[in-house]
């Protein structure tokens, strides 16, 4: 019997391979077929910022990928910046035009394409934009125009910064699913929702000083976009100035009230399009491709760039999460390339695995040797994201980078109440008396506890001794803003957490200043696979997953693999070193 089912297993896993291969082939041959080989841009037309799905600092090539419109949307930040500038010197480009503007990024991100703006209307082109909504995000992005439009039956929001934190520990004592927690740093809430059920003193402490500093610098900018005081900002902000379009308009936060076919024989009007036809527009995906070609990428002395985006996990790691082997390959490859004469980390994560966060340092300490490494942080550069960073020659932060959060903590899922209650016993036999290992169907032991806790201690002085051996301080003054706070890019500035205040720009001249070189090109590291090549790396154990699912025996054994699996997991993650919460801006 059992040859017949492996026999069986592999046919159909074979059959299930021949299948996908069929389908593939016929994918690309249609998605080729639809492919243009070039962008067409034409004369006299407006780029159209229209951001597609998510943000990311960079992401795979796929313009000749036919497998990418499978693929989540996604876009990378370098992309619409080398876009924007391309289209401030083309002829063809008339202007741009933020129409509806939804982007998926963070504030950082979006700060730079702001700035990108401000830069491509100094070449003399301007820009117009028009919202049938207006969050406070997309707002601060549409303030850069010199026109804005609202439709006279939209919606604007503009009532400052707030941030909500769900706390779970009445709903743990009543479920008897809890969460068991060890942490370093008073700061370091990421934690705290498990243990209490009202926000700390320090925790609303932190909270308030981010989301005023970030508040700050997008008022201040909307202000001076719109020829207004900070201090009326504040006060339109206060009373909600904005919660109508007619009070939208009173207020000066926008130029008129239009429909979108009024909007667009503005367009034509602003611009000197040709009547009566609808303006022509180039998506920013389309121009996206043409400007790729201007990209500054290889010269004889170049600057490399190597990109950390995301959490910080085991495992190879992607464009969506930062993993040691992709990170360190990048490295080296940087260091290995002759034309390189220093090299740049962007950084842009919450943290995550302390131990990958050291072995990426550690990659970063080598390269050291052999060329200066500077560090560009983005959106967030926080616990694990500042501790790949903390050994650079010099580091530099957005203005509305949030960093910090020199901290460890380290949780465990938890069922023993639950368990119980259901009448499931769980009884261990060990042949050691340290030997039993944790799980989730027992409490946790005092001895357990104690050894993860050495084990928390342990990594929070190494992350301090790291800290303040890049730093060049010594561990108590490391101490003294570390405890897991979190700091705004001015704040990091005054501790001496960063040297300067600059986007990746900023980060990249300071390079080439240590590297000795004032004409060079960028080199981009690591490589991420498309869409095509990532399904065929896939594919490729798709035989061995159907073969697998076939021989399992049952589903008592389907959910006892589901708990191994989740009890892996959790001694994989090991300690994290990661940011104390997760921060959704409205």
């Amino acid at each position: 019997m059992t040859f017949f089912k492996n026999f069986f297993a592999s046919c159909l896993g074979t059959l299930v391979a021949f299948g996908i291969a069929f389908f593939m082939f016929f994918a690309v041959i249609s998605s080729l077929s639809q492919m243009e080989p070039t962008t067409t841009i034409g004369s006299k037309v407006l780029l159209e910022l229209d951001f597609q799905g998510f943000i990311k600092d960079r992401v795979a090539d796929a313009t000749q990928d036919p497998f990418s419109s499978f693929a989540d949307p996604m876009m990378g930040l370098d992309q619409i910046l080398l876009s924007i500038e391309v289209a401030a010197s083309d002829d063809r480009v008339q202007g741009i035009s933020i129409k509806n503007p939804y982007f998926l990024g963070g504030m950082s991100q979006l700060q730079d394409v702001r700035n990108a703006l401000l830069k491509f209307k100094s070449s003399g082109k301007k820009v117009l934009a028009y919202g049938e909504v207006f969050d406070q995000k997309n707002y601060f992005l549409a303030s850069v125009a010199d026109k804005i439009y609202l439709n006279p039956t939209g919606y604007m929001e503009l009532q400052g910064l707030s941030s909500e934190v769900l706390y779970y520990k009445d709903f743990q004592e009543k479920t008897g699913l809890k969460m068991e927690v060890i942490r370093h740093g008073k700061y370091k809430s990421a934690v705290e929702p498990y243990l209490e059920n009202e926000m700390s003193s320090a925790q609303r402490s932190q909270l308030t000083g981010l989301l005023e500093g970030l508040w700050r610098l997008m008022a201040t900018d909307i202000a001076e976009s719109r020829g207004m005081s900070l201090e009326n900002m504040n006060e339109i902000a206060t009373q909600m100035g904005a919660r109508t379009p007619d009070l939208a308009l009173k207020n000066g936060l926008v130029d008129g009230l239009l429909f979108a076919d009024q909007y667009e024989e503005t367009l034509k009007k602003t611009f000197g399009l040709p009547l009566p036809n609808k303006p022509k527009t180039v998506s920013l995906g389309e121009y996206s491709r043409y400007s790729s070609s201007k990209r500054p990428y290889s010269a004889k002395e170049n600057i490399a760039v190597v990109y950390a985006q995301g959490a910080i996990m085991p495992g190879k790691g992607s464009a969506d999460y930062i993993g040691s082997q992709l990170t360190i390959e990048g490295i080296e490859a940087a260091v290995k390339n002759k034309s390189v004469k220093a090299i740049v980390l962007r950084v842009n994560s919450p943290g995550g695995s302390a131990l990958v966060s050291d072995l990426i340092w550690r990659a970063l300490e080598k390269a050291k040797e052999e060329k200066p490494v500077v560090v560009s942080m983005g959106d967030v550069a926080a616990s694990g994201g500042y501790y790949i960073a903390a050994g650079a020659n010099k580091i530099f932060a957005s203005p509305m980078t949030i960093t910090g959060s020199i901290g460890v903590f380290g949780t465990l899922p938890n069922m023993s109440e639950l368990a119980d209650e259901w009448g499931i016993h769980s009884q261990r036999v060990s042949t050691h008396e340290n030997g039993a290992q944790y799980s989730i169907f027992s409490p946790m032991t005092e001895q357990f506890r104690a050894l993860t806790t050495e084990s928390i201690e342990e990594t929070y002085q190494t992350f301090l001794a790291r800290v303040g051996q890049g730093r060049g301080m010594d561990v108590d003054a490391v101490d003294a803003v570390a405890q897991g706070r979190v700091w705004t890019a001015q704040a990091a500035l005054e501790a001496g957490l960063i040297d300067g205040i600059g986007d990746l720009s900023v980060a990249v001249a300071a390079a080439a200043e240590l590297g000795g070189t004032t004409d060079y090109g960028i080199r981009n590291y690591p490589k991420y696979k498309t869409p095509f090549e990532q399904l065929l790396e896939d594919i490729s154990g798709v035989s061995a997953r159907v073969k697998t699912a076939l021989l399992t025996p049952n589903p008592t054994q389907d959910a006892a693999a589901f708990f191994k699996h989740v009890q892996q997991q959790i001694k994989r993650e090991g300690v994290q070193a990661r940011m104390p919460f997760d921060l959704h801006i409205q």
